[in-house]
């Protein structure tokens, strides 16, 4: 991999920060046992950038986000910006990141670590051993396309309305980055959407299918109701492998995925862009799981999706997947110490932020010797 690869990062609000810092420890002991190293800037996004320039997001942090290798993101958002008008909330913050690095494809993995099988509300044959990828089309569909908005009528009441609209182009470039991701793993894709009562849902299904016949040489796919998705990824989850969806419906079975896995604590994600000249994508990764400002600054965040998140930054944005799969194993060992974050629950020992950072240091040494 090469060295001094551009990091910007944006811890954003609530623990977002606490688990940045405690993650910013995995490129200390990298520099320092692997002599790989990175240029890191961080910027403000979401809450803390309005409250320092009335903006979830400054013009220069986005020019520098364009120019950096990859974006390791924390988390945004808290009740005291709830009444902010729409354009200042923290949420625009991400989303412009996502629309304007055109970052299209979200991997959501669900992966079931073997010592938290017991910690799924699921039987545990049901979700042990459970390795899913669910990729939502992030940049276009109902929460960018226009018309939106609410109107009011003549007679005083209201109507609001969003519109759900893709392109053929939107859909075949998610649907090739399933077909990638597919061949590396089981080779099998379920696309899923609503054709049976949503036309842009008819046009997706006829799209992935026509596309499959060209680029999908190999590939197992399969069509499935959003609804019905939501309620197999409860009834039998490892029937799926690689899940494609818009942005509506991933939003929703990338959560449903979630709780497979027994806590938002665990689950990292990335969010990529079409290859640069050079083949590399822009990138950013985050955990799922939001900025829980309930518990922010009390050492009671889990860090391990945002490590995880990291981990996939190795993988995907540096091609690293020898420190990807040790910092994953890490993780494993240290849940099987026993040691649990308070969201986890189960294990023989609650333990801090720090003191988890602590363990998958620990077994980072250990596996390294």
């Amino acid at each position: 991999m090469a060295v001094n690869k551009k990091i910007m990062i944006m811890p954003g609000d609530g623990i977002g920060p606490e688990v940045i810092n405690e993650t910013l420890r995995l490129v200390e002991w990298l520099s320092k046992n692997k002599s790989i190293n990175f240029d890191i800037i961080e910027r403000d996004v979401g809450g803390r950038s309005y409250d320092n320039f009335g903006t979830p997001l400054t013009d220069e942090a986005l020019s520098e986000a364009i120019d950096c290798d990859a974006i390791l993101f924390g988390a945004v958002g808290g009740p005291e910006y709830d009444d902010l008008p729409f354009k200042h909330k923290p949420e625009q913050g991400l989303l412009t990141l996502r629309k304007e690095l055109d970052l299209f494809a979200n991997l959501r993995p669900a992966i079931v670590f073997p010592p938290l099988v017991e910690s799924s509300t699921l039987k545990p044959e049901i979700v042990s051993g459970l390795d899913i990828l669910i990729l939502r089309e992030l940049t276009g569909g109902i929460y960018f396309a226009e018309p939106r908005g609410i109107d009011t009528l003549s007679d005083g009441s209201r109507k609001g309305y969003d519109t759900n609209l893709y392109t053929t182009s939107e859909i075949e470039r998610i649907g090739n980055v399933a077909f990638d991701l597919a061949r590396k793993r089981s080779s099998k894709v379920t696309s899923v959407e609503k054709a049976n009562v949503m036309h842009s849902g008819v046009l997706w299904r006829d799209t992935i299918t026509d596309l499959h016949k060209r680029n999908g040489n190999g590939i197992q796919l399969s069509h499935m109701y959003a609804d019905n998705c939501a309620m197999q990824l409860v009834r039998n989850p490892k029937q799926f492998d690689v899940i494609v969806c818009d942005n509506l419906f991933g939003d929703i079975l990338s959560d449903v995925a979630a709780m497979l896995t027994g806590s938002l604590g665990m689950l990292p994600s990335a969010s990529l862009g079409s290859p640069r000249k050079d083949g590399s994508r822009k990138a950013m990764y985050e955990p799922v799981h939001g900025s829980a400002p309930d518990i922010a600054g009390k050492e009671l965040a889990n860090p391990l999706a945002q490590v995880l998140s990291f981990s996939m930054m190795l993988r995907y944005s540096f091609n690293d997947s020898e420190n990807a799969n040790l910092i994953e194993n890490a993780v494993s060992d240290a849940l099987s110490s026993g040691a649990r974050t308070k969201d986890l629950g189960g294990g023989t020992s609650i333990v801090s932020t720090s003191s988890m950072m602590n363990l998958v240091l620990d077994a980072m040494d250990k596996r390294s010797k």
